[in-house]
């Protein structure tokens, strides 16, 4: 006879039942299912570096296939340290405050679970990258949206930056905050935020005892004169910082999972331990060509700008041809857009049609939003792509029509 308990298991943990899988993810999956051109996942479809390519090669090779130090390879570290100091001037001991993770996010989840206690409160810019809230939320923490507005219509399709309210910013500093996330270049705005919306961040964040998790993952991809600056470089910021990056967007190697998060000795070594417990360590001969990968003159990152400029030049026109209002990005790889002329009830059911239909996958703008309405009539388009893949999207946006809608 089978006994039934008469107090039966909750199996499920309540974290996971505040967020989805990735909408993002799902897209690409969409994409294949339908032959779709792939504009959601942002991930090139052109080779990587040879030279990179050649050093992890050479390190396999040179049986470099065992653990490396947990933390990260002593190579790759020095790196790290030696380029944030070249870049961005700001001075890293590579023994005590780089820790190297399974790419920039699982350094972005190592980060909160370290730093977040239950009842802790992280402040995020919205539209946010979608792992950001479910980061938070793993670690014990509540995330508290703070609105980055797109430039009005009146601003025309070539101006205008996203933008944030300070009074709504302050609001969201409270008693329990532990952390602001900040992610520069923004995906997915294309927002590079200005040394004075930095500093105003810095200023916040020193009056309420507040860390700054800053994304820099797409540091080197900017546009029309946009700078980047490394929150960590600003006065006060230095020992409140942690900086996440990784080879990722930089090298085009999406699939290598190679980041680190920089941060000083303390916070560096509660990350590391749960680095440890997490992954053990990222992959060994990855990381050594990482360190190759760094070592990279500073040409090729001008070409690599140009490169990305040149994809975005050649993308949103298209785009504004089929009806898309596009909001021009300073940075990053991506172009958010507002599809109201389409006349369809959400981004949900348009992303559904341009995918099925029209045979281009996209991001629901809604995946970015805490409140789905709010990003309902937009989608993100990835620009990462081969001149040949842009060009096959522009031919099938010809058959998008732009809806007459009626009131």
């Amino acid at each position: 006879m089978t006994r039934v308990s008469p107090h039966p298991k909750h199996f499920l943990s309540d974290k996971v039942e505040h967020f989805t899988e990735s909408v993002i993810r799902d897209m690409t999956r969409q994409a294949m299912q339908h032959g779709a051109v792939n504009l959601a996942q942002g991930f090139p479809d052109f080779p990587a570096p040879a030279e990179i390519k050649r050093a992890a090669e050479e390190a396999i090779a040179a049986d470099v296939n065992q653990y490396a130090i947990t933390w990260g390879a002593k190579n790759l570290r020095a790196a790290v340290a030696r380029q944030m100091k070249q870049w961005q001037g700001i001075d890293v001991d590579p023994e005590k405050e780089v820790v190297v993770c399974c790419g920039s996010t699982e350094a972005i989840v190592a980060t909160l679970l370290a730093v977040c206690n239950q009842g802790d409160e992280v402040i995020i810019f919205e539209p946010f990258y979608e792992n950001y809230g479910p980061d938070s939320i793993i670690s014990g923490a509540k995330p508290r949206f703070v609105s980055l507005r797109p430039p009005p219509a009146s601003q025309g399709v070539r101006g205008g930056e996203w933008t944030f309210d300070e009074l709504e910013l302050r609001q969201a500093f409270q008693p329990q905050t532990k952390a602001i996330v900040v992610n520069t270049p923004n995906n997915p705005t294309g927002k590079v935020f200005s040394r004075k919306e930095l500093e105003l961040i810095r200023d916040l964040c020193v009056e309420y005892n507040v860390l700054a998790i800053t994304d820099e993952i797409y540091e080197h991809i900017l546009y029309d004169g946009a700078r980047h600056i490394s929150i960590a470089a600003l006065d006060g910021m230095r020992d409140r910082t942690i900086t996440i990056n990784g080879l990722s967007k930089s090298y085009a190697v999406t699939g290598w999972r190679v980041g680190w998060a920089v941060a000083p000795p303390t916070i560096t070594n509660a990350i590391r331990k749960v680095h440890d417990f997490l992954t053990v360590g990222a992959p060994a001969p990855l990381q050594e060509a990482g360190a190759a990968a760094l070592s990279l003159p500073p040409s090729y990152y001008d070409e690599l700008a140009k490169r990305y400029r040149n994809c975005r030049d050649r993308l949103i026109p298209s785009l504004e041809k089929a009806g898309f209002r596009c909001y021009r990005p300073q940075g990053a790889y991506y172009v958010m857009t507002d599809i109201s002329a389409f006349g369809f009830a959400n981004d949900v059911e348009f992303a559904a049609h341009l995918v099925k239909e029209i045979g281009i996958a996209c991001v629901p703008g809604s995946s970015f939003y805490k409140h789905p309405k709010d990003g309902s009539q937009q989608v993100r388009f990835a620009f990462c792509k081969k001149p040949e893949t842009l060009d096959e999207a522009a031919r099938r946006l010809e058959k998008l029509r732009p809806r007459i809608v009626r009131g």
